[in-house]
């Protein structure tokens, strides 16, 4: 999958196929200039995602090749035990949950799952959760409270499923009840926005006591494209309505929703997934530290102020007019 706005390093990549072709024939000269062209183009790609634009920044977060909840579950942590079902209904394949370890530090690890390929997202519905995705969720929620284990949650949705069968099992009031019960979990929450953030299929497994974002994710209320549908009743403007939305981890670190940006190598987490993984291994076990020790009252405290701080307005503040007084 290439995007528009890497088309100026195209032909980088296409003299560094032609040497590599060349190299296999046998020529010796071909490794230097390819180590040359390697090196240029990594200084390219880096300048060119420090100018990303909000639209570009969705196309990044959406990238199939970014890594899932499978393989963090699998290649970040040392253990993981998957379990499944919310004792209700049934088991939805679009979240996944289970008990994790990283060195001696175990946790409850949750996350949205979507797929690699067409067929995968088709079995797991594009990470678009059900009502027992959410349900599930919030049962290994409070088995980590039982046992004492912080909770870990990686988000990557477009937002929950919204077909009929999800509304009839109640997917309003899962996502809610989720929204208030983990508001007051008492055991440490991490969360990372690892892709797309969207909605509240997003934020029903995003109420943590640390919400960090990858540096190419995007968070938001609503996808640009349903935003300018909405606006402008024209899909096509998306571009603007993600430029409006402030979306990205930049914007919304500088907003103060939320607490972190999680670094991505050059050129995004598709680019370089193990990388990827690294830096959020390394975010999730400097969080939990952080939140070691900390009493379930004051974690409890902590969130609540956190949350309802977020979104206020104050009637009584100067704005500048055009002329700047």
């Amino acid at each position: 999958m290439e995007f528009e706005f890497e088309k100026p390093l195209q032909p980088i990549r296409d003299e560094i196929a032609k040497l590599e072709a060349k190299r296999l024939k046998g020529d010796s000269g071909a490794s230097a200039k390819i180590a040359t062209l390697q090196r240029r183009l990594a200084v390219e790609t880096a300048s060119l995602y420090k100018a990303l634009t909000p639209w570009d920044t969705v196309q990044v977060a959406r990238h199939p090749g970014r890594p899932t909840i499978m393989q963090y579950a699998t290649r970040m942590c040392d253990e993981f035990i998957e379990l499944h079902g919310d004792r209700v209904f049934g088991d939805d394949p679009a979240m996944v949950g289970g008990f994790a370890r990283i060195g001696d530090r175990r946790f409850m690890l949750i996350g949205h799952r979507k797929g690699m390929t067409v067929e995968e997202n088709i079995a797991f519905n594009f990470g678009m959760a059900n009502p027992e995705g959410y349900r599930k969720a919030m049962r290994l929620m409070h088995l980590a409270e039982k046992w004492s284990l912080p909770v870990v949650t990686l988000v990557d949705t477009s937002g929950a499923f919204p077909g009929l069968e999800a509304e009839a099992r109640g997917q309003a009031e899962a996502i809610g009840r989720n929204l208030m019960e983990m508001a007051a979990l008492e055991t440490p929450i991490v969360t990372i926005v690892t892709g797309e953030g969207g909605s509240g299929g997003a934020l029903g497994i995003a109420v943590g006591d640390r919400v960090l974002m990858l540096q190419y994710a995007v968070y938001s209320v609503i996808s640009p494209e349903g935003c300018a549908s909405i606006l402008w009743r024209d899909g096509t403007k998306a571009a603007e309505a993600a430029k409006a939305l402030h979306i990205t981890s930049k914007d919304l670190a500088e907003l103060g929703v939320i607490d972190g940006i999680v670094p991505e190598p050059a050129g995004g987490a598709h680019n370089d997934p193990e990388a990827a993984m690294a830096s959020v291994k390394a975010a999730v076990l400097e969080h939990l530290a952080a939140l070691a020790g900390t009493s379930a009252s004051r974690l409890v405290e902590q969130r609540y102020k956190k949350f309802t701080a977020m979104g206020r307005f104050d009637a009584n503040a100067k704005t500048k007019t055009s002329s700047g007084k």
